[in-house]
């Protein structure tokens, strides 16, 4: 057997007193990490001496949003408790949450709308969904997918480990080690002094073949980014990169984004303790706030606060990077794209997480059209392996008019993967520019789980080593 190393050694003799054991105890006594004494069980493992078993629970619990429902009644069940066996849907939609549950009682058979009218259709017993907020723990794995989609509960993941020492290592560590500190690593002092022959240098056995060679591979995930980049390059965009802290002025207030508006609120934005000076033609982006500056616009009223336009942001998006370049080249023609990690108050799930990637681009040139937005994105979706696509009106507060892109994925159907629109003149009239500027962006994300038959936006982020190894380089569609 090749000789072993001394923290191998180390956790044997302690292992031995003990039989089984956590990597916490272990470590303590060891006066090590938990993650270097699971390391060195790894070794063990492979050498027959100790047996390393990795233990991995889920457990769920309810979301602030979740625990209010929990009390309160999901916004479909307050609803219906509150209207008649018959009511307008005029008087139906004054209720605060009518937007969420209408859609929800529907998809329940709880009521039928027809000419205007809502009619109860029948009693609405309580579901699995509503059995998993009182208690999470016993929900079934439809209500729980159901939950988790709608941001009620949360999954947590739990590792643990237990290490027991085999027959083998108790005899190894009755025969007595050596417990003698090693050098490893040697230094250049000890290299030109000669004082490395004094010291007692750790054995490696330069015989022993792994049992496979792994080659270097780039990660999945960064090689569709990188199929992305190539794609717009090959397509005559050029690209651009930015800071991760954007001050509100550029990642809001330069898009037209009301100061007021929900997304620059806590729950959907991360806040800094910094402050960035906003930029010294701000007041044409103050006017068009305000009154809509010198265009036919009015603004959105009140009164712009420029200290709140100087508050910092981890960027919810990449658009601010396109407006920023825009700002300071306003003259056509250009094609720009930035790929790049944007931040969002989301809670954990399978298909969200609050950092991903973003993929932003916008074309400006004279004589473009809506038309050209549309054929650009389709020829850059078709090149990524989409055949079908088609578009979809949307709102958006920057562009007017915009489009969700949909493409068709067979067992799915449409699915949405991004949005696209002109930018308004209140975004591109302060920085002087007179054409059209067609912009769009979408969630890298969402496109790698598709392309990847993934169900788990986590896979992306996780270090799965296996994952790795076993995904082809050259994906065939």
């Amino acid at each position: 057997m090749t000789e072993l190393t001394l923290n191998e050694k180390r956790l044997l003799t302690v292992l031995a007193h003990h039989k089984t054991s956590d990597p916490r105890t272990l470590a303590d006594e060891m006066d090590a990490t938990e993650d270097a004494v699971v390391q060195y069980a790894h070794l063990c493992d492979e050498r027959g001496l100790a047996v390393l078993n990795r233990n991995v629970s889920v457990t769920y619990r309810l979301t602030d949003e979740g625990k209010i429902y929990r009390e309160e009644g999901l916004p479909e069940r307050q609803v219906y408790n509150s209207i008649e066996e018959s009511t307008s849907m005029k008087d139906l939609q004054k209720h605060p949450l009518s937007k969420i549950a209408i859609g929800w009682m529907r998809k329940k058979g709880w009521i039928e709308i027809r000419a205007g009218v809502v009619t109860r259709s029948g009693d609405a017993p309580a579901g699995e969904d509503e059995k998993a907020l009182a208690d999470p723990a016993s929900a079934t794995p439809e209500a729980i997918k159901a939950l988790l989609k709608r941001n009620l509960i949360l999954e947590e993941e739990t590792v643990t480990h237990e290490i027991s020492i085999t027959p083998a290592g108790i005899a190894l560590v009755k025969a007595g080690l050596d417990l003698t500190e090693e050098t490893g690593t040697l230094t250049r002092e000890e290299i030109t002094s000669g004082a490395w022959k004094d010291l007692r240098l750790r054995k490696y056995d330069v015989h022993k073949v792994p049992k496979r060679i792994y080659p270097g591979k780039t990660h999945p995930y960064m090689r569709l980014i990188d199929e992305m980049r190539e794609i717009l390059l090959d397509m005559g965009f050029t690209e651009i990169y930015g800071d991760i802290i954007q001050s509100s002025f550029w990642n809001f207030d330069a898009l037209f984004q009301p100061q007021d508006h929900p997304a620059r609120e806590m729950q959907d934005t991360f806040f800094l303790d910094l402050h960035r000076p906003v930029p010294e033609d701000y007041e044409k982006v103050r006017d068009m706030h305000e009154s809509g500056g010198e265009t036919s616009s009015t603004g959105w009223g009140g009164v712009w606060n420029k200290a709140k336009a100087e508050e910092c942001v981890l960027r919810t998006h990449t658009t601010g990077l396109s407006i920023q370049h825009l700002a300071k080249n306003p003259k056509p023609p250009a094609k720009v794209f930035c790929v790049s990690r944007v931040y969002r108050r989301e809670a954990i799930d399978p298909t969200h997480t609050p950092e991903f990637e973003q993929l932003e681009g916008f074309v400006m040139d004279d004589g473009v059209s809506f038309r050209h937005l549309m054929g650009f994105l389709k020829e850059f979706y078709r090149r990524m392996g989409f055949k079908d696509v088609r578009f979809r009106p949307a709102y958006f507060p920057y562009t007017e008019p915009s489009v969700e892109p949909e493409v068709y994925v067979d067992g799915l159907g449409w699915v949405e993967l991004g949005g696209a629109g002109i930018f308004r003149e209140e975004v591109t009239a302060p920085w002087g520019i007179k054409c059209p500027v067609l912009a769009w962006g979408l969630g890298v994300s969402r496109v790698a789980m598709l392309k990847m038959g993934l169900t788990d936006l986590r896979q992306l982020y996780r270090s799965d080593v296996d994952w790795v190894r076993e995904s082809p380089i050259n994906r065939q569609e």
